[in-house]
């Protein structure tokens, strides 16, 4: 695909463009409605077809939990392995639509891979992740700063405590969630290890606090979140902290995100999935 045709549709992802302003770039960039409506089917997401992990998986237990959150209750989609044995845990940060059904499915493969992993909805102050995207996006530009991130750091807590952990935790974020990941590592001393792909960094005098183990996804084509990458790798080697950052060449942002065909990038992907589990076993188990 045209690569403006992403670029366009990441501008409408993230600024965003309102429907009506992407659809009538769209139109001028592929040269018709026509095909501007088959370009966006492999933009918009099909959920459906790239679930890897079914929420009926034999050797998973899927729950729907609450916690009390900084002027909410807070939801999440908990899943994890069958037993009684104790475990780490993982939080899975959503992208800036809300906690949408691929997110739920990465929450699952994270628990099949024998961690107990928490999607939480950031947007539950709002009552939930909206079924509309656009709304999502909406919705995740009003949240309080401050609010939303006591919120996750709360997430942390209660998996803490919960009797089937083994109190170690990390987190994993994707685009909004990957930016997160890396606040959560600032201001959570407490936390094991974070994975970031593709996210905002945090400001060059924040990385001394952290003490959790970093690893940075970064895809080769996306400029807009890469350009704060020098820097944020400067700051974590002058403050000592251990941290692995890896760029994918070639790579869109979001191509972790195999329900959008047109950015998912299967081979990137999967390395960098080998490359989080293995730094989980490494510091969760």
């Amino acid at each position: 695909m045209d690569q403006r045709i992403i670029n366009l549709f990441d501008e409408y992802t993230h600024k965003p463009l309102t429907r009506k302003e992407f659809m009538e770039k769209l139109i001028k960039l592929t040269g018709g409605a026509a095909l501007a409506m088959s370009a966006l089917s492999v933009l918009d997401p099909g959920y459906a077809s790239a679930a890897t992990i079914e929420e009926d998986d034999k050797d998973l237990v899927i729950e729907e939990v609450t916690w009390p959150g900084d002027g909410a209750t807070m939801r999440g989609y908990l899943a994890h392995p069958k037993g009684r044995k104790k475990r780490g845990a993982v939080i899975v940060i959503h992208e800036n639509r809300g906690l949408t059904p691929h997110i739920k499915d990465v929450t699952r493969r994270v628990a099949k891979a024998g961690y107990l992993a928490l999607g939480v909805d950031a947007l539950s102050p709002f009552g939930g992740t909206p079924a509309n995207e656009d709304e999502g996006r909406t919705l995740i530009g009003k949240l309080d700063v401050k609010q939303n991130l006591h919120n996750y750091l709360l997430a942390l807590e209660y998996l803490r405590q919960r009797k089937d952990s083994n109190g170690r935790t990390g987190c994993v974020g994707f685009c909004w969630g990957g930016a997160m990941a890396n606040r959560l590592a600032v201001n959570d001393p407490k936390m094991q290890v974070a994975v970031a792909y593709y996210g905002s960094q945090p400001k060059a005098e924040e990385v001394p606090q952290i003490k959790a183990r970093v690893m940075l996804h970064y895809a080769g084509l996306d400029e807009r979140v890469n350009a704060g990458a020098p820097a944020y790798e400067a700051a974590l080697k002058a403050a000592g902290i251990t941290y692995e950052q890896y760029l994918y060449e070639g790579a869109n942002h979001a191509f972790n995100n195999d329900s959008s065909p047109a950015r998912y990038n299967p081979e990137a992907a999967k390395l960098a999935w080998e490359r989080t589990l293995r730094l989980f076993r490494d510091t969760l188990s």
